[in-house]
Parts: C-alpha cells; sequence; structure tokens
C-alpha cells in the first residue's frame, strides 16, 4: 500500500472514530430524554460504530505495513478481518435492538420530549452525512474494504436517524404508540441485512475470489498488445486490502535466448503498469506449444491472438 493510501485510510477511520464519540454523547442524552426504543437502538448502534471504527483505524494502520519475511503478500488482509469484526458487532447491535423493541411492543411503553429526539436526529444525519462524502472519497482513491465496511456502518446511520425522527413524530403527534418500537425492528432488519452485504466484500477477498469478470478482460487486452506474445494461460488474479496480485504463464518464441524472454517480460510488466498502476505480477514463461496444466489452468485465454498467430504462419 502507498504512503498516500495509508494516509488517507488512517485520516477516514480518524474521522469516523471522532463522529462516533459526538454521536454516543448526543444520543446518549437524547435516550434520557425521550425514553425511544428507536433512540436506543440508534445509541447502540453509534456505540458499536465507535468499536468498529477503532477496528478499522487498526485494520488499515496494520494493513499499511510493508511485506517482511512472514508476510511476503504484505498485511493487506488485516482490513478484511476488520471489516469481519464489524460485521459481527452490527449482527450484536441488530439482535439487541431487535429483542429491546419486541419487548416494548409486547408490554407497552411511551415516549416523551420528542422536540429534542428530532433535534438530536437531525444534528447526527447532517454530521453522517460529510463523513460518508470523506469515506466515499477515500474509497474511490483507495478501494479499502476495510472503510467500505465502515461506511455501511454510517449509510446505516442515516436511516437510523430518520426513522427516529419518523417514529418519534408519528408516536407524540399522531397517537400511535406501537409507531417507536415498530420502527425499532424495522432497524433491527435493515442492519442484518447491512451486515450480510458488508460481509461479502471481506470474505472475498479473504478467500482470494477472481477479480470481476470485466476486470480480467480489460487486463487480457493489455497483454494482447505486446506484439511478441504468443500466448496467455492460468491467469490467476486476487486483492488483498488495497494490495492486487496478478499471475499467469505467457507463451513466448521457443528460439528466443533467456535474456531475449527477460527483456519481453519487462515490457509486459512496463505495459500492465500503465494500465494498472501498483499490481504485482508474476510471469511465468513458457515456450510456445507448452502446456503443462490441466483443465481450467490450460485453457489459452487469448484465443484471437493464437489465432492470428496461425494465420500468420
Amino acid at each position: 500500500m502507498s504512503h498516500s493510501h495509508a494516509h488517507l485510510t488512517r485520516g477516514a477511520a480518524l474521522a469516523s472514530i471522532a463522529l462516533a464519540i459526538f454521536l454516543v454523547a448526543l444520543k446518549l442524552w437524547a435516550t434520557w430524554q425521550t425514553g425511544s426504543t428507536a433512540m436506543l437502538g440508534s445509541l447502540a448502534d453509534s456505540s458499536l460504530d465507535l468499536i468498529a471504527s477503532i477496528a478499522t483505524l487498526f485494520g488499515v494502520w496494520y494493513a499499511a505495513r510493508p511485506a517482511d519475511e512472514d508476510h511476503r503478500f504484505g498485511h493487506g488482509k488485516a482490513e478484511a478481518l476488520a471489516a469481519m469484526f464489524q460485521v459481527m458487532l452490527i449482527i450484536f447491535s441488530a439482535l439487541a435492538i431487535g429483542y429491546r423493541a419486541v419487548l416494548h411492543l409486547l408490554q407497552g411503553g411511551e415516549t416523551r420530549a420528542a422536540e429534542s429526539g428530532i433535534a438530536v436526529s437531525v444534528i447526527a444525519i447532517l454530521a453522517t452525512l460529510a463523513l460518508l462524502a470523506w469515506q466515499r472519497y477515500v474509497i474511490s482513491r483507495t478501494r479499502s474494504v476495510a472503510i467500505k465496511a465502515d461506511n455501511v456502518h454510517y449509510q446505516s446511520d442515516l436511516l437510523l436517524n430518520s426513522a427516529v425522527i419518523a417514529a418519534l413524530v408519528i408516536d407524540q403527534y399522531l397517537g400511535f404508540s406501537r409507531a417507536d418500537p415498530l420502527f425499532g425492528i424495522a432497524i433491527a432488519a435493515w442492519l442484518l441485512w447491512g451486515a450480510w452485504n458488508a460481509a461479502s466484500e471481506a470474505v472475498d477477498h479473504l478467500m482470494d475470489r477472481e477479480w470481476p469478470e470485466e476486470r480480467r478482460e480489460a487486463f487480457l487486452a493489455v497483454l494482447a498488445k505486446h506484439p511478441d506474445l504468443r500466448g496467455v494461460h492460468d491467469l490467476r488474479t486476487r486483492t488483498s486490502g488495497a494490495d492486487d496480485f496478478v499471475q499467469f504463464h505467457m507463451a513466448v518464441d521457443g528460439r528466443l535466448t533467456l535474456d531475449e524472454v527477460h527483456e519481453k517480460m519487462d515490457e509486459v510488466e512496463a505495459r500492465i503498469a500503465e494500465e494498472f498502476p501498483g499490481v504485482e505480477v508474476l510471469i511465468h514463461p513458457d515456450p510456445e506449444g507448452l502446456v503443462d496444466e490441466r483443465g481450467v489452468a490450460a485453457e489459452e485465454l487469448l484465443p484471437d491472438l493464437a489465432d492470428r498467430r496461425g494465420d500468420g504462419a
């Protein structure tokens, strides 16, 4: 991970911690003032956001460490581990909120001081929108999976705070006392859905899922531009935190010397660096026509290129 990427991700994590501390203090006061289950749910979510944001800070800090003797591929997966920790906290928060809301629905309860709760929720929405804008910028520059998971937290906060406002208005001004616990249940369901979505990308990173098909095709298109490349097979791609890794077998003219083959590989790596900066590449050269692999790994990935070579022979 580059220094600028590490600086951006750490800055985003620190910003989310600062916001979480502010929101916890604000919602603690609002919960005491209103007695609202929806506000309690929002407080619980912000409290867990604080813990999750601290985990995010640790994750992006550790992921930014350079490769060492024990971790030759770097520490990028620390981000995915931090994201999974956040997911577990989201699930815990959702279950706790749902349980409290169901009890409130069955046993009854009332809210009070709706104006305080509404004012706090509006402040929280405005502050969260500012953080989300900053996080989206950082994600666009770094593709940090940990910051993406943190971003899911705060996206849900927008809905949480809007739901609190709606619950208090319906409960106190429209006289429907069950609105507050019903909104609490809806909030819990939304958090569970967000946890599922946040977990998906983290699991993909931990399981070394291949790049999306369109990105693989774009990568192959770069390789196809090299005039001396005779074929490509056994392409393997993966992402670890903000770092990308690619390895593949490259077929070349078998009559080339070792020095000439090495020169061709350097040229291919230079082309890749122009189109996919920062990607770590490992190339295995093969003489044209030699494929030792089996199954999918043996499949020629540039058939049009192979056809052109055949037509020109």
